[in-house]
Parts: C-alpha cells; sequence; structure tokens
C-alpha cells in the first residue's frame, strides 16, 4: 500500500486516486505497466515532476484508462512541470535570460557545434518509453579570454532555442572571478526556487536534499540553463543534470578541464570579416565603408576582441563627427589605448582586472613579464628565462594562466598573448615591478635568444656542429632537424633581439649570430629577414674597424640582396666592396667569396666572360687557402659557367669533378652534411640544364629525380618549379605521360609563388599531352 505524502502533486494525486480505484497496490500496477515500483511512489508522493511520455502511456495501460483519461493523465502530468509553474505566474523567473545583442555578429562554426549539441539531445529525447536508458542531458564549457564574448554567444544560443525549451531558459551568474563566488548550495536554491519548488519544501531539506531535489526537477526539464562566469570545476560539477533533456551551457575564463563528458568551445578573436560585420552593425555599413583602411585600423588595434571592438563602436557611435580615421590615430597610442577603449559603463581594463586580481602572485609575476615578450607567440622556455624559473615551474604558471583565460595556445607547444592582454599585461608590469626588474629581465631574455640562436646556427657551420653537452640548456639542439625547428619557431623573437643589440652597439654580438646563421640561410630563403641581419652585421663589422669581418658579412649581404629580393645592382654593389675590403685586409678566403658571388651574379645575365674570369679566381684562392667547402660551391658554379659559354661536355666533366670530391675519402670530415647535401643540389641542379639542352631525357630525369621536391622545404619556388617543368618536359620525351602529366600539375600548384612563363608552359605541355601530340619545345626561364 501506498502512504499519503502530504508533499503530493496534482498529477500525483490523480494516479494515486486511478490506481485505487482499480484497487491496485504500487506492486501490482508495477507489473501491470512496466513501470518500476520506487518511479510509480515517486511519481505520486511528487518526488518526480516530469515522468516521460512513454512512462505515463505505460501507466495509461496498466491501469486500463481509455483514451479521454489518458489525455487527463498526460495534462495533469504538463500541468505539473515546474516550469509550468513559472509559466503560471507570468514567466516571472527569477532568473531569465539577460537581454542579448540586437548586433551579434558571426561566431559561426561556434554556434553551429552548440546547435548541433543540442540537436542531439533533441534527438533522443524523441524515443520515450518505459524501456528508455537514461539520456544523459547536454552540456557544453565555452572558454575564452576576457571579452572574448562567451556570455553573448551562450545567450544567443539560449535565445534560438527557446522556441523549442517549453520548461523555459535560465540564466545564473556564479560569479566566479568574485572574491566569493556564488556556492553551489546558494546556486541549487536559487534555481529550484526560480522552478517553482515552494520555499516551505526548500526549507525542509539540508544541502543534500535540496542537491536531490534540484536532479529530480531537472531531469524533468526541456529547457536550457547558463550558468555564467564559472569560478572552478567544482562550483559547477554538482549541477550538471543526470539525465533528462535540460541544456546546460557553463561560460568561463578558465578552461574548466576538469569537467568530465561535456562538448568545449573555445572562442578566441574575431576573423577581420567578423570584425567589420561588427562594426557595421553598431555604427552603420556607410559610414564604416566610408573608410575601409582606418575601419581596418580599428579592428586591428583592437586585437578583432568583440569587447574592444564593441567599446570602440559604441564610442564612435556617440562621437559622429568624428571620422574613423580620427578613432584609430587615438588607438594607435599604445600607452592611451586601454584608457581609449572606454564607452559608458563598458571598460576592457575593467574586465582584464578581474582576471587579473585572481591569480596567485607567482601567477600573476608571470604574467606581467609576458609582456616583455617582442614576437607574436613563444614557446616554454623563453618564458622560464623570463621569470627566472625551472622550466616544470614556468609550465605550471603557463598552465594557470591558460586555465584564466589570460593566454591561448598558438600551435603546439606555443603561447600567445592577446595584443590588448599585452598591453594590459605591460601596464601591471610597470606599475608594480619597475625599472630595474623590467631591464633585468628584457637583458636575460635577450642573451638567451642570442646564445641560443648562435648554437642552433652552428650546427650547419663548417667546424662546429653539435653544441657542447649542458645539462641546464632549456630547449634540446641534439641533432641539425630540432636547431632548424628552434630558429624558425622562435625567429621573432631572436631577431627582435638581434634588432635591439644591434641598436645597443653590441657589434660582435651582432656579427657572431650572423656568422652563425650563414649555411643556414640557405636552407630558409623565404624567411624575409636576411637582408635586413647582413645588413646589420655589415654595418657592425664596419663599427668595429674590422675590414675583413666587414667583407665576410658584405659577401653574405650580397647572396641576400640577389636569392631572397632580386635586387641585382645592390648585390654586385655588395660583392664589389667586400672583394676591395678582402683585399686592404688580406685576407683571401674573403676574396675568394667575393669572386664566387660576382661570377654568380654575372652568368644569369649573359655576362659569361666576367662570370668566367671571377670563378676562376675563386677556385685559385680557395685552393690557395685549402677551404673545401668554398671551392665546391665555386665549382658548381663552373657547370653553369661553362653551360653558359657553350661548352656542354666541359661542364658535365666539371659535375663529375664535383662529385668526385664529394667521394674522396680525404674530404668526408671536412665537409658538414649540410653542405655536402647542398652542394649535391645545387650541382645536380646545375647539369640537368645541360643534359636536358643536349636531349639526353633519360639523363635528365635521373638527375633531376633525386632533387625532386628539395627546393621546396628551401622556399626556393623558382628551382622548384624550374625541377618540376624540366622534369614533365623530359619524362613525356620519353613517353612516360602519366608520370609528365604529374609534373606538369606540380608546376601550377606553384603559382603566383613562380614566373608566369612557367605555369603557362605546363598548361601547353597538358593540353598537348590531352590530344596526343608532342609537348612544345622547353623554353629555359631565368
Amino acid at each position: 500500500m501506498s502512504s499519503e505524502g502530504g508533499g503530493a502533486s496534482p498529477f500525483g494525486r490523480r494516479l494515486r486516486a486511478l490506481r485505487q480505484e482499480r484497487r491496485l497496490t504500487i506492486e501490482e500496477l508495477a507489473e501491470a505497466s512496466g513501470v518500476s515500483g520506487r518511479a510509480i511512489g515517486d511519481m505520486e508522493r511528487g518526488r518526480s515532476l516530469r515522468p516521460h511520455r512513454g512512462t505515463i502511456t505505460a501507466l495509461a495501460q496498466g491501469l486500463a484508462l481509455d483514451e479521454a483519461a489518458h489525455a487527463d493523465l498526460l495534462a495533469a502530468a504538463r500541468a505539473a512541470r515546474p516550469g509550468a509553474q513559472a509559466r503560471d505566474l507570468g514567466k516571472a523567473s527569477a532568473h531569465p535570460l539577460p537581454r542579448g545583442v540586437r548586433d551579434f555578429v558571426g561566431r559561426y562554426k561556434e554556434l553551429t557545434a552548440l546547435r548541433a549539441l543540442a540537436q542531439e539531445v533533441a534527438e533522443e529525447g524523441r524515443a520515450e518509453g518505459p524501456e528508455m536508458r537514461s539520456v544523459t542531458p547536454p552540456a557544453a564549457v565555452v572558454s575564452g579570454p576576457p571579452g572574448s564574448g562567451k556570455t553573448t554567444l551562450a545567450v544567443r544560443l539560449a535565445e534560438e532555442l527557446a522556441p523549442s525549451c517549453p520548461d523555459g531558459t535560465f540564466f545564473l551568474d556564479m560569479r566566479g572571478l568574485d572574491a566569493q563566488p556564488l556556492s553551489t548550495e546558494e546556486a541549487v536554491l536559487r534555481l529550484l526556487s526560480s522552478w517553482g519548488v515552494e520555499d516551505g519544501e526548500l526549507a525542509q531539506h539540508g544541502a543534500e536534499g535540496r542537491l536531490t531535489r534540484y536532479h529530480a526537477v531537472a531531469a524533468g526539464f526541456r529547457a536550457v540553463l547558463v550558468l555564467d562566469n564559472a569560478a572552478d570545476e567544482a562550483q559547477v560539477r554538482p549541477l550538471l543534470p543526470r539525465e533528462g533533456r535540460l541544456l546546460v551551457l557553463v561560460t568561463s575564463r578558465r578552461t574548466l578541464a576538469g569537467l568530465e563528458g561535456v562538448r568545449r568551445v573555445e572562442l578566441g578573436a574575431l576573423t577581420r570579416q567578423e570584425s567589420a560585420s561588427l562594426l557595421r552593425a553598431v555604427l552603420g555599413a556607410g559610414r564604416v565603408d566610408a573608410e575601409p583602411a582606418a575601419a581596418n585600423a580599428v579592428t586591428a588595434l583592437c586585437g578583432h576582441l568583440p569587447l574592444a571592438l564593441r567599446v570602440a563602436a559604441n564610442w564612435a557611435a556617440t562621437r559622429t563627427n568624428w571620422s574613423l580615421r580620427r578613432l584609430a590615430d587615438r588607438l594607435a597610442d599604445e600607452d592611451r589605448r586601454l584608457d581609449a577603449l572606454s564607452a559608458g559603463d563598458l571598460r576592457v581594463s575593467a574586465a582584464f582586472a578581474l582576471s587579473y586580481s585572481r591569480l596567485a602572485p607567482e601567477t600573476a609575476r608571470m604574467f606581467r613579464l609576458l609582456s616583455l615578450v617582442p614576437g607574436q607567440d613563444f614557446g616554454l622556455a623563453p618564458a622560464a628565462v623570463l621569470a627566472d624559473a625551472p622550466l616544470p615551474d614556468a609550465e605550471d604558471l603557463l598552465e594557470e594562466l591558460l586555465e584564466a583565460g589570460l593566454l591561448m595556445t598558438s600551435r603546439e607547444d606555443r603561447y600567445r598573448v592577446h595584443d590588448l592582454l599585452r598591453l594590459y599585461a605591460g601596464s601591471r608590469h610597470r606599475a608594480e615591478d619597475g625599472a630595474q626588474v623590467s631591464s633585468a629581465a628584457r637583458s636575460r631574455l635577450r642573451s638567451w635568444l642570442l646564445d641560443t640562436a648562435v648554437l642552433a646556427g652552428r650546427w650547419h657551420e663548417p667546424g662546429y656542429g653539435a653544441p657542447p653537452p649542458d645539462p641546464g640548456r632549456l630547449v634540446a639542439l641534439d641533432d641539425r632537424e630540432q636547431a632548424m625547428r628552434w630558429i624558425k619557431a622562435e625567429s621573432d623573437n631572436w631577431l627582435a633581439a638581434f634588432r635591439e643589440a644591434a641598436e645597443n652597439g653590441e657589434h660582435t654580438r651582432v656579427v657572431d649570430v650572423a656568422e652563425a646563421m650563414h649555411w643556414f640561410s640557405d636552407h630558409w630563403v623565404s624567411s624575409g629577414h636576411w637582408v635586413e641581419v647582413y645588413e646589420r652585421a655589415a654595418a657592425a663589422g664596419a663599427a668595429l674597424g674590422d675590414a675583413a669581418l666587414e667583407a665576410t658579412h658584405r659577401n653574405y649581404l650580397a647572396w641576400a640582396y640577389q636569392a631572397c629580393e632580386g635586387r641585382y645592382a645592390e648585390a654586385v654593389a655588395s660583392a664589389t666592396c667586400a672583394l676591395g675590403l678582402a683585399e686592404t685586409a688580406g685576407n683571401i678566403v674573403q676574396q675568394a667569396w667575393a669572386h664566387n658571388y660576382l661570377s654568380w651574379l654575372y652568368e644569369p645575365n649573359g655576362d659569361f666572360a666576367s662570370a668566367a674570369d671571377h670563378n676562376h679566381r675563386a677556385m685559385e684562392l680557395f685552393t690557395e687557402a685549402h677551404d673545401i667547402n668554398g671551392y665546391l660551391q665555386v665549382a658548381c658554379g663552373t657547370i653553369r659557367v661553362l653551360r653558359g659559354a657553350g661548352r656542354p661536355h666541359e661542364a658535365v666533366e666539371a659535375y663529375e669533378e664535383v662529385r668526385e670530391a664529394l667521394a674522396d675519402p680525404r674530404n668526408r670530415d671536412r665537409i658538414p652534411p649540410n653542405v655536402r647535401e647542398f652542394t649535391v643540389l645545387s650541382a645536380v641542379y646545375a647539369v640537368s640544364f645541360v643534359h636536358l639542352e643536349l636531349g639526353r631525357w633519360q639523363n635528365a630525369v635521373d638527375v633531376l629525380a633525386t632533387i625532386r621536391g628539395q627546393f621546396e622545404v628551401r622556399g626556393w619556388h623558382r628551382q622548384a618549379g624550374k625541377v618540376h617543368l624540366h622534369l614533365a618536359h623530359a619524362l613525356a620525351r620519353l613517353g612516360r605521360h602519366t608520370e609528365a602529366g604529374a609534373e606538369y600539375r606540380a608546376v601550377l600548384a606553384l603559382e603566383g609563388r613562380i614566373p608566369s612563363e612557367m605555369p603557362a608552359q605546363a598548361r601547353a605541355g597538358l593540353d598537348a599531352l590531352s590530344v596526343g601530340r608532342a609537348v612544345p619545345p622547353l623554353l629555359f626561364v631565368r
């Protein structure tokens, strides 16, 4: 027999009356319906306020109800829902959604992911019945830095879903950034009260009992609950429902990585297009489109951060007589930018200050020091150097900043501070750490970056290779690949340190770094900064009064001018200057290099006589200096010069001499692996032209196949395109049309990075292959 619990709902009383009219015990109704006796008892006592429709149908069948009685029971169940009680009170919920922004833009990817999550539970919820398993409600964590629009996104989704949520949408500020965030117990009380549970009933239960009641009510809901501004996992974990169809959206500046089974959406900056759309939405398309360059400047200076953009747009909206250019100019002043980003009660720096105030002292110190990182992103080691902390401790601090939303990951093992957060960190650094601390940290980082750049670069230098073992080294430089990865990953940072050293007059440090990068530079021609490196190094050599040193770097500069930027006249002038300086200093190695570079420069322009003279003189000088590495580079030039002079057979003989020198056992330890690889690449590339001109198609294929793809990894796109084009032509002449077509298409894949004549030849070749015609004659492109 059932007990007469005083807390029964109208639905529970109706179900008990129907059962008793039929003289059934709870156990007998359970047997007849397939619904558990415990569930029936909970429904009759009002402990389960939202049974599934399928459960009610099963009870109706067990009670042998007719259609009308079945409908009455369904109506009683709907009326018993706490959401229905709230609606009966005129939707006077204590926790309604805040008003969403009318000019919401972007976040298509994030909204799509969250909509899909809501759709999953909606589809699962359609399969109701007594045998239905419990549906684990969906939950998502929306995280991101201050001002990234987490709350706006959550409210936007809740507004969209409201029509399909009969039990309503609810919003609760968890006050995660307050000195005392909202407790889980208080959140439960507020939500239950909002959901129509009477105060008298709430007073009868302790914290554990109220939490049980919370889950019982939530299990019967079809609604959206936004738990905004969560402090940590412990605060919100108990509030995630265990079954039912309540969608819970948690927003937090922290990632809340400890929450299990939730969908994660991380917000960063808006795209350029989304940023422009937000400005248009607030200011009007006419005003923004009238000043596109200024509008782009405003969005960039706001770091594409939604809060900053909205503040700037609101600020401009109240100053209709101001141009966007005037606003951009105001924002361009870094010292005033955070102050400028305030409009009414919206203030970007205030949003940052809340997160900053919650940091532990050491974490806050790390945040301030990260404002000194010169590049866009950084690895763990530079952060450890700035903080003067062991790597594990530094990593822990960075993880805390990531969790707090004050730091982002840009790619694997790389970190990034948003531009506006960097300005805020800098302001706190100046206010709290002082000039002495700042100077020491900057100096520490600069020294480490430049010392490590030298070690990494020397992996590629003849006579150096692996650095000596050092258990205290902060980055792995155990092989050339690791060294190359570090140089590329930290290029913004070590280059900034290099510039600072040059501007500070640290001339010896400047030339050491530039020298260490000399042989490496061939592996990364597309980096875009070698001209600057060697201009500064040449100037440093001059400042030191060392003619041989200046000659060295003017030789390197000649290469950089031509190879990296195609500045032929300046390249010739630099090599000529280097030759004069080397002759003055009596340095035969740098004289040889100057002659080599001049030969390299004259040969493509058809001045084969001058090229041959300089090539011959360079060979003599390198032989005199016993410099095998320099000699090999000149020998590769000899192949080009002889071919250009119309002496192809002698060019092939020169190629064989290079191969013999590389194979000579006496040279095995004198030629570093990277120099050996580059020499082979240069020699094979040079001799391939000879084979093509002689119509030796198989020879051309044999040599070109060995260097296919090697120029791409060095950023030498023009040479890469020629390899594919020439290989395609030779294969086509051999009747290997499928392979030839693949090479022609590889040329087209480089379009935009190679001379237009090369894709044009590739298309002509493909057209000829498609109709079975002979491919057109190959036209060599300079």
